[in-house]
């Protein structure tokens, strides 16, 4: 993996060795916490929604429509986003426990627990994504709550690398986060979904300490700045 950086809330760029580029969750244009120089990412091959809502769609059809990109998202969501201008060709629908291949990169899309719209209509379940590619397996949970799921997950896809909300109010917070990370047993946790506006209290400095308390050192938790590539920092 060529670089890994977290742009703010939920939304993550990976590009692969290959130099192919994945974006999670595009809430940029209007997200106080990415930088400038992330507002407009550049060349995208493929976009991930975990659901509907503004935080984490915003900036869906834009940034495919310039792009080119394929937009992965969850059936009912898929249908809004063509019917809002999204390009059919670019819409790949998927539902949860099935898997996409996309040559160098295999997504599965998982369960997450929480409520999702589009502009104020029904746009299916929340979802989360497993990445595999290049050797690596990533877990981005979306927006959830703590949920015996994570265990199973742990289990089946052994994730590296789980990131996972932290904020508190509309997800989960710190502490139930930590115990996540502790079921799914990654080798090191990422926090997202906090600090983008006040009411996400939840602090990655806690959940840090949490964690390595919690399972003894085995999961590091890596805090990255808004626009950091971290992906030296994960062997």
């Amino acid at each position: 993996m060529k670089s890994i950086r977290w742009l703010g809330h939920s939304t993550f760029i990976v590009t692969t060795d290959s130099g192919k580029n994945i974006l999670i969750d595009p809430f940029l244009e209007g997200n106080p916490v990415t930088p400038d120089a992330w507002k407009s990412p550049g060349e995208l091959d493929i976009i991930l929604v975990t659901h509907g809502h503004d935080d984490h769609a915003a900036d869906t059809i834009p940034l495919a429509k310039k792009t080119g990109a394929r937009v992965i998202s969850i059936v009912e969501l898929s249908a809004l986003l063509q019917q809002d201008g999204l390009p059919e060709n670019q819409a790949v629908e998927m539902n949860k426990g099935g898997t996409v291949d996309l040559g160098d990169v295999k997504v599965t899309m998982t369960s997450a627990n929480h409520s999702s719209s589009w502009k104020g209509k029904y746009a299916g379940d929340p979802a989360g994504y497993i990445l595999k590619m290049e050797g690596l397996c990533i877990y981005h949970a979306g927006d959830t709550n703590i949920m015996a799921d994570f265990e199973l997950y742990g289990r089946i896809y052994r994730p590296d690398v789980a990131i996972l909300p932290i904020g508190d109010h509309y997800t989960m917070g710190h502490e139930e986060a930590a115990h996540a990370a502790v079921m799914v047993g990654a080798r090191y946790a990422v926090p997202m979904h906090y600090g983008t506006m006040p009411v996400l209290t939840g602090s990655p400095e806690t959940f840090r300490d949490l964690v390595e308390k919690h399972t003894s050192g085995k999961t590091r938790v890596i805090i990255p700045e808004a626009g950091e590539n971290f992906a030296d920092q994960i062997s």
